[in-house]
């Protein structure tokens, strides 16, 4: 194969998917992963695509979005320690929507033990979750199936939320910026999101870390409405994920971070754990004096001997005066 005919499909195969590894690259062309990583290069020079580490995707940060089979398997941990947090948000008794995405269905199946909760959404994976849940109400909406997330889009489901008034409205996507907010790749699943968010008071997003600073093509809730973010933890050398958190707070959002060292605290702040109130404890009691042996003056002892010895003495003339007396 030419390199112009290699560097065309190799072009196609990104326009289709989206991003695609290497790896893939080199299997479908026929030829090794230094040669790919070459022609990828190339490519990205005439800005028709954007090198990524291992890989390559569509130009201008804009990436499609994954199948289900994909995104499962992408930062389950993160994804779990985020839902835990997010669950924690939802009270008995509370009407909430939430939305398609694995993060949501995470946090769907920790709302089955909330009782009297009812949820409307337009996952068939969230209401999958709760279908077990005997004290949780599922209102799903109608609309045409989504195979690649399970999801129902289209002017039916946005048609079932007219009207919709519930506390709280908990989404994921595909991006998260403090420029544009949240985002996602297809534009019939950004029309139903916004319909949800139409219908909540509050607007939680679920993202993680990975999602922070990238954008897509499709905006869904801008950065003035989203009431707080739930995501994890970021890596210590992860400087994008830092600053868009701290544009995203400068902008009014509440930021809650699983797994942080304030135990989930929000906006950086939150009160000192066990440890560090025995340490300020201890702290305290060094300040204080201990009781020591009592110092004595030098001499003091031998005077007050010799005081002792001179009120003896004294007892006794009196008591040799008074037995004269009486003999008298």
């Amino acid at each position: 194969m030419f390199a112009a005919e290699r560097r065309q499909l190799i072009l196609e195969m990104v326009r289709a998917n989206g991003a695609v590894s290497l790896r893939e690259l080199a299997r479908v062309v026929q030829t090794s992963e230094v040669t790919v990583r070459r022609d990828v290069r190339a490519l990205e020079a005439e800005g028709l695509l954007d090198r990524r580490h291992g890989g390559a995707v569509l130009p201008g940060g804009f990436t499609r979005e994954s199948g289900f089979p994909q995104k499962s398997h992408l930062a389950t941990a993160e994804k779990t320690a985020i839902a835990d947090l997010a669950a924690g948000l939802v009270e008995e008794g509370e009407a909430i929507v939430v939305g398609a995405g694995t993060t949501t269905q995470e946090l769907a199946r920790r709302l089955a033990r909330v009782p009297g909760l009812t949820v409307v959404t337009n996952s068939l994976l969230v209401a999958q979750a709760l279908a077990h849940a005997n004290r949780v109400e599922v209102v799903m909406t109608g609309g045409t199936l989504r195979g690649s997330n399970y999801a129902l889009v289209g002017s039916g489901a946005e048609q079932s939320l007219q009207g919709l008034r519930v506390s709280k409205a908990f989404l994921s996507g595909s991006g998260l910026t403090a420029e544009r907010g949240l985002s996602t790749s297809n534009m019939l699943s950004a029309s139903v999101d916004r319909a949800l968010v139409q219908a909540a008071a509050e607007v939680v997003v679920l993202a993680d870390h990975s999602k922070l600073g990238t954008d897509t093509m499709f905006q869904t809730v801008p950065t003035d409405v989203i009431t707080r973010l739930v995501t994890d933890e970021s890596p210590a050398h992860d400087d994008r994920a830092a600053t868009e958190l701290q544009a995203l707070a400068d902008q009014g959002v509440q930021i809650a971070v699983a797994g942080s060292s304030g135990g989930g605290a929000a906006n950086g702040s939150g009160t000192p754990g066990a440890a560090g109130g025995e340490s300020v404890a201890r702290q305290q009691r060094r300040d204080v004096p201990l009781p020591g042996p009592r110092r004595q003056v030098p001499g003091a002892a031998a005077g007050l001997r010799s005081a002792t010895a001179l009120g003896e003495q004294s007892g006794g003339a009196e008591r040799a005066r008074v037995a004269d007396l009486r003999r008298r």
